[in-house]
């Protein structure tokens, strides 16, 4: 099955807020444009009512735990944790600076990061071994996981996702950003993956497929989770690359740009406000 985005919900204020801060960070000159505007609404839930963290005291040993492994979806993260106070908002406008703190993927010396990603397929070993520890220590702490489906050519993700399905890893849950780009062209054309659900399936995993844009949906299939007992969780949250400005969305020339001047972030403010 897959979930049909053109009838997704209009971005409601904190969506279009959140995305204003992800420009905010944009405006220091560069960044990654697409990836981190699919993602906001998946982060977005987790943080707002799914997540069990302390943003006064990121280091609590019974945190919940979420690794983006799509490292350079970084802004979007990076727009979630100063929202909810891990570090202070301002320093989104210093975002990639020399000697700032927050860099072009994310890096675990950032309060609230768990792991620094960005070498693609690394969250995912990360994430069940984290699952693991969390079980041999007897702890209640889930582990939750963002990728991107470029990512998904990655061998290690595979190898990890047999590993989560032989040790009934069901205190894990694997978010898949399936937003149809990856950097160099369509995922479909580079290396196709559907049927992605049956093979999350074949792994161990219980699925649900979504809306990834749909607040709605995204509550309730967390609110679902285990999905089933003594299985690790997938979620192929099916989003639009650049959502939100118009002509960015599903774009490949959006994906990265290394020089964006005010006239630019303008642009990307208007496209915004008129979403």
């Amino acid at each position: 099955m897959t979930v049909a985005l053109r009838t997704s919900p209009a971005l409601d204020a904190r969506s279009k807020y959140l995305r204003s801060l992800v420009i905010d960070g944009l405006s220091a000159g560069r960044g990654h444009v697409g990836s981190p505007l699919s993602v906001i609404e998946i982060l977005r839930v987790l943080y707002d009512d799914v997540l069990n963290v302390r943003p006064s005291e990121p280091e609590w040993d019974e945190r919940d735990r979420f690794i983006l492994s799509k490292g350079h979806g970084c802004l979007a993260l990076y727009a979630i944790l100063a929202d909810r106070g891990f570090f202070p908002i301002e320093e989104l406008k210093h975002f990639c600076k020399p000697g700032a703190l927050l860099g072009g993927h994310v890096d675990a010396h950032v309060p609230g990061i768990e792991a620094s990603t960005g070498a693609l397929g690394h969250g995912l070993p990360i994430a069940v071994g984290i699952a693991l520890a969390a079980r041999m220590q007897h702890r209640s702490s889930r582990v939750f996981i963002v990728l991107g489906d470029g990512e998904l050519g990655e061998g290690s993700v595979w190898e990890a996702a047999l590993a989560a399905g032989k040790h009934k890893l069901d205190g894990l849950t694997a978010i898949v950003d399936a937003n149809q780009l990856q950097s160099y062209g369509a995922v479909e054309d580079v290396l196709p993956l559907e049927p992605l659900a049956d093979k999350w399936r074949s792994f161990g995993f219980a699925v649900r497929e979504i809306d990834g844009h749909d607040i709605r949906s995204l509550r309730e299939t967390f609110a679902a989770l285990p999905f089933e007992r003594g299985r690790p969780n997938a979620v192929i949250a099916r989003t639009i690359k650049g959502r939100g400005i118009g002509y960015a969305e599903l774009n490949p020339a959006w994906h990265h740009k290394s020089s964006l001047d005010a006239k630019a972030i303008d642009e990307l403010r208007a496209a915004l406000d008129a979403n």
